[in-house]
């Protein structure tokens, strides 16, 4: 982990940003959890920031306020698909204890739209 790493300690949100194939940042504000030296961030399996991040690892996180505004330090990082099932539902977890009701609900509204969720794990690499 990065020695900004500190930044992200009892924060709700980060700012995740991802490439798009021309180069441009694409940012987006996420829920994430902390385990293992980690950020893990669960979103929709086909949204748009999976499919970026599938083509480019290479991604940067600040710490941010609800709809993005930055509130630190942009941090380089790489970002993977977890792809480990029994990993994944500890994660769930995670983000059930740190959310609690709010999550749930998303899990919910989620249940009714159909949607296939996946987990991002992200390594942080540098200051940026």
């Amino acid at each position: 982990m990065s020695n900004n790493s500190h930044q992200f300690q009892n924060q709700p949100f980060i700012n995740l940003e991802t490439f798009r194939k021309n180069g441009d940042g694409v940012k987006t504000p996420v829920w994430f959890v902390e385990a293992d030296g980690h950020f893990y961030v669960r979103t929709v399996a086909d949204s748009w920031k999976v499919k970026r991040i599938h083509n480019n690892s290479q991604v940067k996180v600040v710490p941010c306020k609800s709809q993005g505004q930055p509130i630190g330090e942009w941090v380089s990082a790489t970002a993977r698909h977890l792809r480990d099932s029994d990993r994944e539902a500890e994660i769930n977890i995670l983000f059930n204890q740190k959310y609690g009701l709010q999550k749930r609900f998303f899990d919910l509204m989620g249940k009714f739209r159909k949607d296939q969720m996946t987990t991002l794990e992200i390594e942080l690499s540098g200051v940026q």
